[in-house]
């Protein structure tokens, strides 16, 4: 593990080349240097997605996180649920999570930087890409369950499909 001044020293590198990464590619977002955080969204085909990437310092580790601007009833979590099991099933990037305690729903995508001097902006570019296709593709699905308009069993028969 790095001393803390390594640390420090990277992760402040990771998020200059991180927003470097945005830039190139004319991407909107805000960025508080201090926090090493980075706050961005983008409209999909159907719901918003908004998402944060932080540098977490001491993890050494680029988290990217986003919540669905929704949250699902009491009555309808165990269904979410199980459909959340059955996409992170077939993702080969990042996961969904939900809190059954208040219906919230957070991907998440993580890349740990240990050791590295420096990664390839493309590499920031793709996460970005797979996190906003893999919730774009999901968030969909999962209001309609939430709302009733989709059953798990529907769900699963074409994550399956």
């Amino acid at each position: 593990m790095a001393n803390e001044d390594t640390r420090a020293r990277r992760a402040k590198a990771v998020f200059k080349d991180f927003c470097a990464a945005l830039d190139e590619i004319k991407w909107h977002y805000e960025k508080n240097e201090g926090e090493l955080v980075i706050d961005s969204g983008a409209q999909g085909d159907d719901l918003p997605m908004k998402f944060k990437v932080r540098i977490l310092e001491e993890k050494e580790v680029i988290s990217f996180s986003s919540w669905m601007p929704f949250v699902v009833s009491e009555d309808k979590r165990v269904d979410l649920a199980l459909a959340i099991c059955a996409a992170n099933y077939g993702l080969c990037q990042g996961s969904f999570d939900m809190d059954l305690s208040d219906g919230s729903i957070m991907f998440r995508l993580t890349n740990c930087y240990t050791d590295c001097e420096g990664l390839s902006r493309e590499l920031y570019r793709e996460m970005i890409g797979i996190a906003v296709h893999t919730i774009d593709d999901y968030n969909d699905k999962f209001f309609a369950i939430s709302k009733g308009m989709m059953t798990v069993q529907e769900f699963i028969k074409k994550e399956n499909a």
